[in-house]
């Protein structure tokens, strides 16, 4: 049984050149996902966590690095392979909910769309879009455009288009940015059953601080790199209750291929080190000293 990540990157590099100024978006970033995974990346604005997603979906290319999606390397395809890769191998869900939906195409006609364009035979089109709609919870409103929509419904139907072309990768770029808590939730909450009916892999970019509660596991992204992972384990008591609140989360710090850790900025604050620390190992537990 082949246990490789489904999504693997390694010492990403991302430059952009402004003007005359250099950008660096992502800095030595490394991370993997496996197969089935439902993983949050969040990190505040100008982390690199919306350049990783980009990365993935095949939409910009890294400086430097490694990248590879059902070990396919990203690198290595030509201009061809990436335009199918898009199509068929990756679902993107953006967070306008505008650039997800045609807004003279009803919900039936922007779901079927993606399916028309890998050629998918019109019955076999017809019932996947009914399906999926019913499957976000919008069997009723096949025949609506966007207008008549709310903006989480709007959502919904996002996400049914991105999973069109069975993609076995999705990724939402701050899907719930622009809905209020209680919808934002239910969008949330929507990415988990897909999970578990259709086994996709997940990757959502996201500020909401309760999605450690939603999804197995979530990664911080600081200054272009991974700093911190948050796990979530499920007792025994949330199972019956099936109550959010009782899952139990550990918090840790990630090391890259490199050997190097980011310390959480208000760790570093309580214990006050600055630009060095004493590093002491006994007994297997590793502790930092500020500077004396």
């Amino acid at each position: 049984m082949d246990n490789s990540p489904y999504v693997m990157c390694e010492d990403l590099f991302k430059i952009y050149k402004i003007a005359d100024l250099e950008v660096v978006a992502l800095r030595g970033l490394d991370l993997a996902v496996q197969n089935g995974e439902v993983v949050a990346i969040v990190g505040a604005s100008g982390s690199g966590k919306s350049t990783l997603l980009n990365i993935l979906a095949g939409y910009d290319a890294p400086s430097a690095g490694r990248v590879s999606v059902g070990g396919k390397d990203l690198l290595q395809m030509s201009s061809r392979e990436v335009e199918e890769y898009r199509r068929i191998d990756v679902g993107f869900i953006w967070q306008q909910t505008s650039r997800n939906m045609f807004p003279y195409l009803t919900a039936m006609e922007n779901v079927t769309l993606p399916m028309m364009l890998t050629n998918t035979p019109g019955k076999e089109r017809s019932e996947r879009a009914r399906d999926l709609l019913e499957l976000v919870g919008l069997g009723h409103r096949l025949d609506h455009t966007p207008e008549k929509l709310s903006g989480g419904e709007q959502q919904r139907v996002a996400i049914a288009v991105a999973l069109a072309n069975k993609p076995p990768l999705l990724l939402a770029d701050e899907p719930t940015g622009e809905l209020d808590d209680a919808t934002a939730a239910e969008i949330l909450d929507l990415f988990g059953s897909v999970n578990q009916d259709m086994g996709t892999t997940i990757l959502i970019v996201t500020h909401d601080p309760d999605i450690a509660y939603k999804v197995g596991r979530v990664v911080m992204i600081r200054d272009g790199k991974m700093s911190t992972e948050i796990r979530r384990k499920v007792t025994f008591e949330r199972i019956q209750s099936e109550a959010d609140t009782d899952a139990t989360l550990e918090e840790f710090v990630l090391v890259d291929a490199s050997g190097r850790i980011q310390i959480p900025q208000d760790y570093l604050d309580q214990i006050k080190i600055g630009e060095r620390a004493r590093v002491q190992i006994e007994n297997g537990t590793v502790t930092l000293r500020p500077e004396e």
